[in-house]
């Protein structure tokens, strides 16, 4: 008699696969289908609320790139300086020909101004109290003041060659909603002069002061108003290349006897600063999101802890057919791994879906970064496999009488 034959084989435990642990996690989920619901849903909130939070701050702020870039970043202002005097002791202001001046600066592609008329107030009509203006400003406007800060017309047209020299006015939205007018043509009692209501402007984002002003003519401002021709803010248009060139003379240019009470910005540089605003709260949602994972996460090991106790039974009667202890941690921590990827799963689906209703209401383009959906998922997986790790190692450790006995 051999040696194989004689002598005694010993036994080997069955190797399983990856998809037997898959098939065994997957049967031991759908025995208890209500906890794992809820288990599940724990995770799934927090994952939409990580996903959902940045997918909201990404389309907010591609938005913002898309304002910019539709209006351009080579759109420079020049005020004078707050709460500066000139040498006579007045306050500071721009000279009447500062926007000849600039124009003659090579790249600048676009000039216009409006100049603040102080003491005119716009009203309804004549009874309205001379306290209740409504905190609308009234400045003169050049006909190429809307192209040049890239605004349009809601309603009626803007002021041209005609228009500028009469008594005819265009309302920024704001100012149209505060005087509750909204139709071309009707009156409005302006420095104790009627104006006809030209048109209402839509709200312009790189010169949000635009859409609570009541805008006139230049000449018509001089001859009805008192404007003294002085203006407040002057917009450039550049070419694109230029942009820091053009703004490092523009004080010089515009009032060359005190270029330090000139004040020169870039207003796209305040919607870059709003976006970068946006970030930091976004890092905070995001904390907020991640201890709601965190909650799910010890809602998933407390799931599992539940089931290692009530499937005791089960556990022994595998050990004694020859299943070992490490087969039966792999099958504890697969069952956590599936609950968490499906807890992941539904959350990466309903933050999506949170951020394309968001993003759409507000006519926003819908921007869920795949990396954010990647590390939601990445994550549940890791805390899965942290969660059913210590039940998965104690339902290894049970002996088969112990376990048997235990039911």
């Amino acid at each position: 008699m051999s040696r194989r034959e004689g002598g005694s084989r010993r036994l080997r435990p069955a190797r399983l696969r990856p998809a037997d642990f898959v098939r065994l996690g997957g049967t031991g989920l759908r025995t208890r289908p209500l906890r794992v619901l809820l288990s599940a849903l724990g995770i799934a909130i927090g994952v939409a609320a990580m996903l959902s939070v940045v997918g909201i701050s990404m389309s907010g702020r591609a938005e913002v790139d898309r304002r910019i870039d539709r209006l351009g970043t080579n759109l420079l202002r020049v005020v004078p300086g707050q709460g500066g005097q000139s040498t006579q002791g007045e306050s500071a202001r721009l000279p009447e020909e500062a926007p000849a001046m600039i124009r003659r600066i090579g790249p600048v592609r676009q000039v216009a101004a409006t100049g603040a008329v102080e003491d005119a107030k716009v009203y309804r009509n004549e009874y309205i109290p001379s306290g209740r203006t409504g905190s609308i400003e009234v400045l003169a406007a050049e006909p190429r003041l809307l192209a040049a800060v890239g605004g349009k017309v809601r309603t009626g047209r803007w002021l041209d060659s005609a228009t500028a020299e009469y008594p005819g006015m265009v309302l920024g939205r704001n100012a149209a909603r505060r005087l509750d007018v909204h139709t071309p043509g009707t009156r409005l009692w302006l420095g104790g002069t009627w104006f006809s209501l030209v048109g209402i402007a839509d709200p312009v984002p790189l010169a949000p002061e635009l859409d609570q002003a009541a805008l006139v003519g230049w000449p018509a401002a001089q001859r009805y108003l008192g404007f003294d021709g002085h203006p407040s803010t002057v917009y450039v248009r550049t070419e694109d290349s230029r942009v820091t060139a053009v703004r490092e003379v523009l004080a010089a240019t515009a009032n060359p006897e005190h270029p330090d009470q000139v004040v020169v910005s870039r207003p796209s540089d305040a919607l870059a600063a709003r976006e970068a605003a946006e970030s930091a709260l976004t890092g905070l949602l995001l904390g907020l999101g991640g201890v709601a994972l965190l909650v799910g996460g010890v809602g998933v090991g407390n799931t599992m802890v539940i089931s290692v106790l009530e499937r005791r039974p089960e556990i022994g009667l595998r050990r004694a057919l020859g299943a070992t202890s490490g087969q039966i941690r792999g099958q504890f921590v697969t069952e956590s791994l599936l609950l968490c990827a499906l807890g992941g799963a539904a959350g990466a689906v309903l933050g999506t879906g949170i951020t394309a209703v968001y993003a759409g209401v507000r006519g926003w383009p819908t921007e869920v970064p795949l990396w954010a959906t990647a590390a939601g998922v990445g994550v549940t997986l890791a805390i899965g496999a942290l969660a059913g790790l210590y039940p998965a190692i104690r339902a290894g450790r049970l002996a088969p009488t112990q376990a048997l006995a235990g039911s």
